[in-house]
Formats: structure tokens, C-alpha cells, sequence
């Protein structure tokens, strides 16, 4: 079991509830102000849990530039109330800087997964990885 520091338990309930005004608003018809809570939740919960050094380093890599202009950019456009544009450029941001961990995510779901087909295509997803 992995222990936890407080500061972490309070960035992983942060996270949690920044997911789940996002998830909330956008069930909501892109409710402009759940989503931008739901994004300062989740950031304000990320910085809790690596620390700020670390968030900064990470989003601030050269490589991964790109996509941290088109998530902190649709952050903006979320907060001047354009909900549906902000979601969309956040949605390219965040798989642009977290593209390197999808594989690692889908073959660990597919070892979770007893479920034989479901399984299957997740492990050959994780396979496929690309250091893009």
C-alpha cells in the first residue's frame, strides 16, 4: 500500500472532486462555471499530490508545450464562457501531454480486466505504444 502524506490525501480528494464537476457539467450541457471549477479543482489537486515544482516542470517541458498552450488555453476559453470550444482545445491538450501514459494505462486495465475480449484489445492497445 502506498502511504500517502496529508497534503497528498487532500490533492487526491481535490482531484476527485475536480472530476467530478467536470464530469457533472458537462452532463449539464457544458454548464460553463462547473467545468472551470471542475479545472481549478483538478489542477489546484495535481499541484496537492507532485507538489508545484513538479507540475511546473511537467507542464512546462519543452516537448510538451503544445499541449499545455491548448489546455491552459481552453482553461481560458472556459472561464470567458465559451464551455464547448474550451472542452474541446482541453481535451487536445490533455491527450497531447499525456499521450507517453496511455499505454501504460491501457495495458494495466487489461490486466485488471477478466473480461476475455476486453482484455485482450486493452493489452495490445498498452503494446502499441509510441514515444510520440
Amino acid at each position: 500500500m502506498v502511504s500517502l502524506s496529508d497534503f497528498q490525501r487532500i490533492g487526491v480528494g481535490l482531484v476527485g472532486f475536480g472530476l467530478f464537476f467536470l464530469l457533472f457539467g458537462i452532463l449539464l450541457y457544458f454548464d460553463s462555471v462547473l467545468l472551470a471549477f471542475g479545472n481549478l479543482l483538478f489542477l489546484s489537486g495535481l499541484v496537492f499530490i507532485i507538489g508545484f515544482r513538479r507540475t511546473f516542470t511537467f507542464f512546462f517541458q519543452r516537448p510538451k508545450l503544445k499541449g499545455t498552450s491548448f489546455f491552459f488555453g481552453g482553461l481560458i476559453v472556459v472561464l470567458m464562457r465559451w464551455p464547448i470550444l474550451g472542452m474541446l482545445l482541453e481535451a487536445y491538450g490533455f491527450i497531447s501531454l499525456f499521450r507517453s501514459f496511455f499505454p501504460v494505462a491501457f495495458g494495466f486495465l487489461g490486466s485488471l480486466a477478466n473480461i476475455p475480449l476486453l482484455s485482450q484489445l486493452l493489452q495490445k492497445m498498452g503494446d502499441s505504444s509510441s514515444m510520440v
